[in-house]
């Protein structure tokens, strides 16, 4: 029958018995009359309906009622049973007498009883009835006893047995319970119906520990299995609950609690960790499903681990501080006598010792840590001054597979400066033993964490030691069982002293380097011709102070700023000081730049002897070298004449362009390795061009083993600065290379840098091109020549523009003059790399030709090359969507230009390089070039290059224009003006 909400109503819990789930509670509601009596008119209720009566609910109600809906059959069907099945089906199949799913009615059963209690627990203030058999949910009315009863275990021993029964007390009072017709309407807690009331018990009583005295006195304990009954049931009894005893002891005692710390190694396999604490039952063993631990498991790769165990000390009893009971209890046999000693603990005492682990990182879930192993003895040794004071006794479980030292462990070094190297020496105290440090090199490289010591122990070398003095042992050489270090790696001397790593013992001189600041001001030699701007002699000041350490340099200075003559200043030194004892210096670099540097020798240091040593036909004899004071050559040819050069001892080796052995394993970067000398230089715009073992090649050449080994290098620096972005590691690696490392900016030095500077780039010609300019220029040669002696030079004028224009073409590239030439040319060689260098100092470049066919093979390099540029010819359409695009565009560094198209109405002042690739007779054109770039709003230094091709008719032209400047410069305006001005003396000079 409905209820009806209009009319008053009561809500009402009524017990019943279910066939095989045991004892139920379900939620009605029923009708009042006007005198307020309930009805017989009731209506079952659910969560569905429930909302239906919500004015006559309260919060609790509607608690009770989802709990209740949780263990009517049908609900418990649907949680145990996926599958579809009929009601009886299920109860015959799942609690037959012989055949029924035991483990599946333990379930069960834990599961009604679990919501059973929930609800028994809310009932206070409830009607509640018991269900009659034709399911009237109001036949008997029961109530809830307004305070828990408490239980009182007794045990009677014997001569023969003993006797064990439990009595209970309900507000002071005994409450007969036996043969009373008593029921346990639940058994997890205990809920006992008696007498129309359900009494609860205190501390959480298991029925079953009652169910057998509901109809019995008590039970009788054989002497024979008397000793397993009391350790099994009595203490935990005795643990948790009042007991009364005669025949046995029970003793409360109390200790101060003492804490005590046990660790345990785990050995490398996979561990799993639980984000919450294990449940009783399962602490000694990992869990192995998320369902048993309770928690979310992280699974932890491969690595050795050590466990932490908490435990206190009770006078002579020692309780894991996951035990979950404030009273433990241990029993004592002695003489056929038993001792239950239920020791009281200190809770409060024990959660300040787990604050202080916790304020000490130590966190311990359940009474356990869980730390890698390194992680954990430095823990230990960090500690350990804290934990004596704590209290604590630290000890290692008798389970573990290796015996640790855990005693106190320290280090000292010392390091000595001796005239050629530092030398390291110093002990490692183990506890008592004394071992010297030199014997944790291969520990420390190869980081292991295990030494053991003469006794067998293990002692574990702290965490930090791998990281504090990685690098000494890394950088440090072996000899006779001891370590000695280049006088190079004085900065990670100093890092250690600064660090209290190490005691240092060093000369004055050295003590003078610490900050690689004092640089000494050194005199210009007097054969030096011209004058160094402040920041080169600033350079060449420095390249004296690392040459007087015997230190290797790397000048890395922007290009265009002067490297070449700062060089050549020192070797000019070297020369009038004597310094160089005779030997030559060798100066190798890429072959196009082999007539720069001899061109600039000549210039500003005319004394000094050059011998140029590259070609097919070179004098390949070392002994030559004595009648020299510089050498040079190019990588081609050291890799060539490697065993040969080798023999010589060189004053100074210098690497110009040196980013030509970024690659360690290249026979380049092998062969010049290979070269002696007094002295190494490297000079270079790009140190690091593609990465960062691009720098380990070049630091190895100029101060071997700054860096440490190759394989070193990539595993401490290349990978963690590339891969993972390291930031400590990248100002590590700037540490150590910052004293032989000068680099200068543009930027950094405007102020000493006029507003133009412009330079000749002499390129050579490859060989195939050479030949191919050799067979041309003969051609026209004899031709142009045959004609002025028939017909005047007047006559000949077309003839000769015509030639001299192709050898133009050929000096640039034959491909412009013939398409089918497929070998290389010296000068797109040498433009792109200087291009290369360029971008690769975040520069923007504006780069010129006369020739639009010169541009398109230029383009199609950068384009293999992956360089972006932007590019204007007569044919471009949108020329101002171009130049804007140039200098908007960060990451675009390159414009290629016509010169016919960018000589006027340009203004490209983003850019501060310009390179002007076929440089030819009117000065007026290639200034209105340079001009696109250095423009009203231009606030840098513009660094102009022409790029002239060595022994053809563009050097030829240059130095006609020398002889006729006045000419050039005021009169000649137009080819055939330059052609008209050629005398038949000048037109052999131009084709011979």
């Amino acid at each position: 029958m409905k209820v009806s909400t209009s009319e008053p109503f009561q809500i009402v819990y009524s017990l019943l018995e279910h066939e095989y789930l045991g004892y139920l509670f379900e939620s009605y509601v029923v009708q009042r009359n006007a005198r307020g009596q309930l009805t017989l008119q009731h209506q079952s209720v659910s969560a569905k309906n429930a909302p239906e009566f919500a004015d006559g609910l309260d919060v609790t109600d509607f608690e009770i009622v989802a709990l209740t809906d949780q263990i009517q059959q049908d609900a418990v069907i649907k949680e145990f049973w996926p599958k579809k099945i009929a009601t009886a089906d299920f109860f015959l199949k799942v609690y037959d007498p012989e055949k029924g799913d035991k483990a599946l009615q333990e379930r069960i059963s834990s599961y009604v009883q679990n919501r059973m209690g929930q609800i028994l627990d809310r009932l206070a203030g409830k009607q509640v009835f018991i269900m009659g058999k034709d399911g009237e949910p109001t036949w008997h009315e029961i109530a809830m006893a307004p305070e828990p009863a408490s239980v009182l275990f007794h045990f009677r021993r014997n001569d023969d047995n003993t006797h064990y029964f439990p009595t209970i007390q309900y507000q002071g009072q005994r409450l007969d319970f036996q043969f009373k017709g008593a029921v346990l309407v639940c058994c997890q807690p205990a809920w006992m119906l008696l007498d129309d009331v359900i009494y609860a018990f205190r501390n959480d009583v298991d029925g079953k520990k009652l169910q057998p005295f509901l109809n019995k006195k008590f039970i009788i304990i054989p002497r024979q299995v008397e000793d397993s009954y009391f350790q099994r049931f009595v203490a935990p009894l005795v643990e948790s609950f009042d007991v009364h005893a005669r025949g046995f002891d029970i003793r409360s005692e109390r200790y101060v609690a003492r804490p005590q710390l046990t660790f345990s190694d785990v050995p490398s396999a996979t561990v799993i960790t639980l984000d919450e604490a294990r449940p009783r039952g399962v602490r000694g063993r990992a869990a192995t499903s998320l369902s048993e631990s309770g928690g979310v498991a992280t699974l932890v790769q491969p690595t050795e681990h050590i466990h932490f165990d908490l435990s206190f000390r009770y006078g002579d009893h020692t309780v894991h501080n996951s035990y979950d009971k404030r009273v433990c209890v241990k029993l004592e046999k002695n003489d056929g006598s038993y001792i239950f000693h239920r020791l009281i603990r200190n809770l409060d005492v024990e959660q300040d010792i787990i604050r202080e682990l916790r304020q000490r990182a130590l966190e311990m879930r359940n009474g356990r840590a869980v730390l890698e192993k390194a992680t954990a003895f430095r823990w230990l040794h960090s500690y350990a001054e804290d934990l004596e004071r704590m209290g604590f006794t630290v000890q290692q479980s008798t389970e573990s597979g290796k015996d640790y030292f855990i005693g106190a462990i320290t280090v000292q070094v010392g390091i000595t400066e001796t005239s050629d190297w530092f030398d390291i020496h110093g002990t490692v105290r183990f506890g008592d033993y004394e071992i010297p440090f030199i014997r944790l090199r291969p520990y420390i490289l190869g980081r292991r964490h295990e030494f053991r010591l003469p006794n067998g122990q293990i002692a574990i070398i702290p965490e930090e030691w791998f990281t504090e003095y990685l690098e000494l042992f890394a950088f440090s050489e072996e000899h006779h069982h001891s370590l000695t270090l280049r006088k190079h790696h004085v900065a990670l001397v100093n890092d250690l002293q600064n660090g209290n790593l190490a005691t240092v013992t060093m000369s004055r001189k050295l003590e003078r380097l610490r900050g690689f600041e004092t640089v000494e001001d050194k005199p210009l030699p007097i054969g030096f011709i011209g004058q160094l701007r402040p920041y080169q002699k600033a350079g060449y000041n420095w390249l004296h102070f690392v040459k007087d350490y015997h230190f290797g340099g790397c000048l890395a200075d922007d290009m265009g700023l002067g490297k070449t003559v700062q060089t050549l200043a020192l070797l000019q030194h070297r020369k009038e000081s004597g310094e160089s004892k005779g030997a030559a210096s060798l100066l190798v670099m890429p072959t196009s730049l082999v007539y720069n540097w001899m061109s600039e020798a000549q210039k500003f240091t005319p004394e000094l002897r050059v011998l140029i040593y590259t070609g097919t036909y070179r004098d390949k004899n070392v002994e030559q070298f004595q009648d020299y004071d510089l050498i040079l050559t190019s990588y081609g040819i050291v890799r060539l004449d490697a065993e040969m050069l080798k023999t010589y001892q060189f004053d100074y080796v210098i690497l110009d362009e040196s980013q030509a052995i970024k690659n360690p394993s290249s026979t380049t970067s092998q062969a010049v390795r290979g070269l002696r000398s007094r002295h190494r230089l490297i000079l270079t715009g790009t140190p690091v061009e593609n990465s960062t073992m691009d720098l380990w090649s070049q630091m190895s050449f100029i101060n071997p083993g700054l860096l440490g080994t190759q394989a070193f290098f990539r595993k401490e620096f290349l990978k963690p600065i590339e891969k993972e972005k390291d930031e400590h590691k990248t100002k590590r690696l700037h540490t150590l290379i910052k004293p032989f490392i000068l680099r200068r900016h543009k930027a950094q030095v405007a102020r000493e840098l006029p507003d133009k500077i412009e330079h000749l780039s002499y390129c050579t010609m490859t060989d195939e091109q050479a030949q191919c300019y050799e067979e041309t220029k003969s051609f026209y040669r004899n031709k142009i020549l045959k004609n002025i002696e028939e017909h005047g030079t007047a006559n000949t004028q077309f003839m000769l523009l015509q030639g001299l224009t192709k050898l133009r073409q050929i000096a640039n590239h034959p491909r412009m003059a013939d398409e089918t030439y497929e070998a290389e040319s010296g000068k797109l060689r040498e433009v792109i790399r200087m291009i290369r260098s360029v971008v690769a100092e975040g520069h923007k470049v504006l780069v010129f030709s006369q020739f639009v066919k010169h541009l398109d093979i230029v383009r199609a390099s950068l384009d293999e090359k992956q360089i972006k540029y932007a590019y204007l010819d007569g044919n471009t359409r949108d020329r101002h969507k171009e130049v804007a695009r140039f200098q908007e565009t960060e990451k675009l560094r390159v414009f290629l230009i016509s010169l016919k198209a960018g000589g006027v109405g340009l203004n490209l002042t983003a850019a501060d390089y310009v390179f002007i690739l076929d440089p030819w007779w009117n000065p007026a054109v290639e200034a209105q070039a340079i001009d696109r770039a250095h423009r009203i709003g231009q606030e840098k230094t513009v660094f102009t290059y022409k790029f002239i091709t060595k022994s053809t008719v563009e050097e030829k032209i240059l130095a006609l224009q020398n002889k006729k400047i006045q000419l050039v410069t005021d009169l000649i305006s137009t080819d055939e003006a330059i052609i008209k001005s050629l005398t038949k003396e000048d037109i052999e000079e131009l084709l011979g």
